[in-house]
Parts: structure tokens; sequence; C-alpha cells
């Protein structure tokens, strides 16, 4: 029988302290991906090891490429180049992790051999043919179930990939960069335009590796012209991670923390932005660049918060924080609207429909609409909610318990090790009530 994780959480209490949270999860799987393609050895500190991240590491270390570590954060990659990578002997299993499968289907698609993808019961349930389907204009030959879904099954199609000019027609930052990774062993120009910004980490790091990107407003061009040189990363703290903390300091009255060394990239800062518009007082400060990524300290203090019609253009800059913005909406005074959020139906679970059951269930007016939700402020209550496995829910239900007025019990918490192993730590040293117990 596999492990089940539940937390309990006591009401009240307030945050405070310093904390730095676990390295940023999207630039741990890409730092993994450019440095085992790179020629020459790749240092890498502030790794996230955490399952979704080891889980790239895994599948890299199965096509032949030597990593060493991690050892608290830090890796050696030594690099096979951008054409050393060898057939795996077995699927690679991805476990919970969208981003290594939607982005490995891209780079193996022009290798000189197959390979197939696979995944957990929820990975498996993901569409991927936002992925595959641009690919196959490519020429990448990729077979997967009736629904779109994993197992992928992949045909290297080494020197046969041309490349293409393709209009998203969804802002996903994992579409976009599993395409820039094709357009790297493909003929001619790969060119993708997205309709929102999203997060630019693939092409700030391909420039970290010196291979040639060009970008031109909403557009990004890469061709096959261009090799990956090693380069040393340090891995900014997960803004993703830290949201939990904004808010929860923001929410309980006497709260006051500081989270350091925290990515304030451009393209993920709109939990900051929609907080703030709700009320929240967040001070930036000691701005720095660290190897291309802007990072910088976190001050959060206690603050009434309001609510608010959410700018739809804010959206894909907080596509992973609106668990834990749902949580903010339900403590604000008035009420909060979410729209233009379909993309939360096709994550790890449907974050609108459950994150509305939850919030129900603790006494919270929650309406789900196909493209968001309609939040009325007011009380949190207790009781017993479900994760559905998904662990932005898991950690999103602990922080309502510093405004809730009885304890709350969170079932099948187990993926929390997906991204966040540390919050079990790191929560009840600021203050969280939270207790976590194996089943």
């Amino acid at each position: 029988m596999a492990k089940t994780i539940t937390f309990t959480v006591q009401p009240g209490g307030s945050l405070n302290g310093q904390a730095r949270v676990p390295g940023d999860k999207s630039i741990s799987h890409r730092s993994i991906m450019l440095g085992s393609l790179a020629d020459g050895v790749t240092h890498v500190k502030g790794f996230l090891e955490a399952e979704d991240a080891l889980a790239t590491l895994q599948a890299f270390r199965d096509m032949g490429v030597v990593i060493e570590g991690p050892k608290n954060g830090e890796l050696t990659i030594h690099g096979v180049g951008k054409h050393g990578l060898k057939a795996p002997q077995k699927p690679l299993y991805l476990g919970n992790s969208g981003t290594s499968m939607r982005l490995l289907s891209g780079l193996l698609a022009g290798q000189a051999f197959d390979s197939v993808l696979t995944g957990d019961k929820s990975l498996s349930g993901r569409p991927m043919k936002r992925v595959t389907d641009p690919l196959a204009q490519m020429g990448a030959v990729i077979e997967t179930t009736e629904k779109g879904t994993a197992p992928l099954h992949i045909k290297g199609q080494a020197g046969k990939l041309k490349g293409i000019d393709y209009q998203m027609p969804m802002a996903s930052a994992q579409v976009k960069s599993c395409l820039l990774l094709a357009g790297m062993y493909a003929e001619g120009a790969t060119r993708v335009t997205e309709p929102a910004p999203t997060r630019d980490h693939t092409e700030r790091m391909l420039s970290g590796f010196s291979y040639p990107v060009e970008k031109d407003g909403a557009r990004v061009t890469i061709t096959a012209e261009g090799r990956l040189t090693a380069s040393d990363i340090d891995v900014p703290s997960d803004i993703s991670s830290a949201a939990f903390f904004l808010v929860g300091a923001s929410i309980a009255p006497g709260s006051d923390i500081v989270l350091n060394h925290v990515g304030i990239n451009p393209t993920r800062t709109g939990v900051i932005d929609i907080l703030r518009l709700m009320g929240a007082n967040i001070e930036i400060l000691n701005e720095r660049i660290v190897g291309g990524e802007p990072v910088a300290d976190l001050h959060v203090k206690s603050a009434p918060l309001k609510g608010i019609d959410i700018p739809e253009e804010l959206v894909p800059l907080a596509i992973d924080e609106f668990p834990v913005l749902f949580v903010a909406a339900a403590c604000a005074e008035g009420q909060t609207r979410l729209t233009g959020a379909e993309e939360l139906r096709v994550k790890e679970s449907d974050r609108i429909q459950v994150m509305a059951d939850g919030l129900k269930i603790l006494g919270v007016d929650a309406q789900p609409t196909p493209d968001g939700m309609i939040i009325q402020g007011g009380k949190i209550g207790s009781g017993s909610v479900e994760s559905h496995g998904d662990h932005r829910i898991a950690m999103a239900f602990s922080i309502a318990g510093l405004r809730a007025d009885g304890k709350i019990v969170i079932n099948d918490c187990e993926n929390v090790n997906t991204s966040f192993p540390e919050f079990i730590e790191i929560a009840p040293a600021l203050g969280l009530k939270l207790q976590s117990e194996q089943g």
C-alpha cells in the first residue's frame, strides 16, 4: 500500500521570523536539462530536492548523463553535449511532473533514438495534445492514448524536424519551452508567439548557457545553429512556495516575516501584484541578479485585505498560486472575482472545483465558474477537506488554518513532496500549528 499523509492544522496563530524556502522548481528542472546537453561541467546550487525535479534528474541519468548529488541542494552535471544523450533502457517514469513530461517530449522528439514517457495517475490524466500537436507540425512522431494523454511513445526523428512559426492558443510556459527545446534540433527557425507573457526561465537559461535565442516582443525564435556551454547556476527560492507564506503572513494578525533569496522574475510575480491590489503589505528588499534571474528578500506584515476583481493580465503570472490566493480571498472583506483562468482546471487537479468544494466545507461562499471563481470574504470554519493528491491544494488549506475557528484536516497530502518537502518543517517554525501524520 502506498503511504498516505494527513495534515491537521489547529486554528489561529501568526507567522513570525525568517525563512529561505527551497529552490525554484521550474529553474531546477531546466538546470538538469540544459546542463546535461551542455559541453563541459555545470555546477548547480539551491537545487530543489523534491520528487518532480528528481524525476527529471533520474530521466537524464537513464539517458547516460553522469550527475553527482544532490547534496544540500548542490549538483555537478557532466554534460554530454547537444547530441550526446543515449537511448534509455526502459520507459522514463516522471511521477507527478507535468513540466518534465512536456519539456522532455520536445527535447526527445529530435533525438536519434526512441523513448517512452510515463507518469503517475494524475500526470497520466493531464492533456498532452497541447505539445504533441505542434510537435507533429514540426515532423515529430509521438503516440498518445486516445484521449491525448500519457504514456507518450516518441520515435526519435533526428535530422528530420522542421522549424515552424507557432501562435500558441493558450499562455503556457511548458508548451513554449517544449517547442524551443525541439527547435534546437530542427531545420530552419522555430518561432513561438504567446498570447500573454508566461515564465521565461527557458529563454534566460539558454542565454546563460550561451545558446542564441532571439526575443522580439511576444515572439521567441531559436534555431539548431548553436551549442550549450556549461555554466554555474544558483537557483533562487521558488516564489510559488513562498506564496503560501506571503498569504499566511498577510491574513494572520500580528505576523511579520522575511523570506530570503526569492526569485522575482517579472513573469512570476503576479501573486505579489494581486496581494498588493488586495491591500497586502509586502516590501521587496535587497534586489539583485543571480545567474540571470532577479532575486530579492520579501518582507511581509499582516494587513486587512479587500476583495478585488483580479486583472486578467495577471492570471498567467500567478497561475500556480491561485489555490492559496483563494484562501486570501476567503479572508478578505467583500467579493473577489477571478476570470480567464480555465487553465486551473487541467493542473494536478481541477483546482477551481477542488478549492471551491473545500472552501464550502469550511463555510466559505465560493462559487466556481467555467474560468474562475467568485468568493465572498468572511469567516473560515473547521472541517475535513480533500486535496485530491494536489500539493498546492494541501498547502493552501493548511494556511487557511491561521484564520479558521476550528481545526482543519487535509487528506491525501503525500504529493507535497513533489514541490516542497520542507513545508512541514518551515511552516511550524514560522508559527503555523501544523501536524503531519502518516497512515
